[in-house]
């Protein structure tokens, strides 16, 4: 009987099948996140119980839509929400962040980049967000339709009947800064994709 498949005392680790296991979750990690870039799997950004932060340079999309909503996370109680959706989005310089505060370990921050030479590219995109700033312009916009008749942003993209809601042919945004609870999207193509965690508070914005 070899070493390795001796009984460890209770409490003990194994650090070889533990770096054996890493390796297996790292590598899965990485082949998802490529996929994703490469716009092969579609997306979704959800952060149990937490809201994470999204920043732009500048999104332009086509067949948007806004409406209200309510969602449900972890078991919380209902938050309300404003849906975003795009049939077609481009982002420059994207950021995505999310803050966790761990007992002991205190503040870890995981931060995803892209876009910053050629543009993020999303299709059929939603956004699921509690707050946004920028500065937009909007063509052929309609505002206080009602939300059980949009007909303009991606399948699926209606509210409530009697809603207030609004849509957009076309929305460029400027130094877009958004506080969301998911994104996602039919594909997410991002290029020049950057993902790091660190101890301490390193956000978006």
């Amino acid at each position: 009987m070899g070493d390795s498949d001796r009984t460890l005392p209770q409490g003990r680790t194994n650090w070889r099948r533990f770096g054996m296991a890493a390796g297996v979750v790292t590598a899965m990690t990485v082949g998802v996140l490529a996929l994703i870039s490469n716009g092969a799997l579609a997306a979704t950004f959800l952060v149990s119980g937490q809201q994470f932060k999204v920043s732009a340079d500048t999104l332009d999309a086509t067949g948007f839509v806004n409406y209200g909503w309510i969602d449900q996370h972890a078991g919380n109680s209902p938050e309300p929400v404003a849906i975003a959706a795009m049939k077609r989005a481009e982002l420059t310089n994207l950021c995505q962040s999310v803050l966790t505060t761990l007992p002991v370990v205190g503040d870890i921050s995981l931060k995803l980049t892209a876009g910053k030479d050629t543009p993020v590219v999303a299709t059929n995109m939603f956004v699921d967000m509690s707050q946004m700033d920028g500065n937009a312009t909007f063509t052929n916009m309609e505002i206080g339709r009602d939300a059980s008749t949009l007909d303009k942003g991606p399948p699926g993209s209606k509210g409530l009947q009697s809603l207030f809601s609004q849509q957009a042919d076309v929305v460029h945004i400027e130094d877009l800064r958004q506080v969301a609870w998911a994104t996602s999207a039919g594909t997410f193509k991002l290029s020049g994709l950057h993902m790091e965690i660190k101890r301490g508070k390193d956000e978006c914005f």
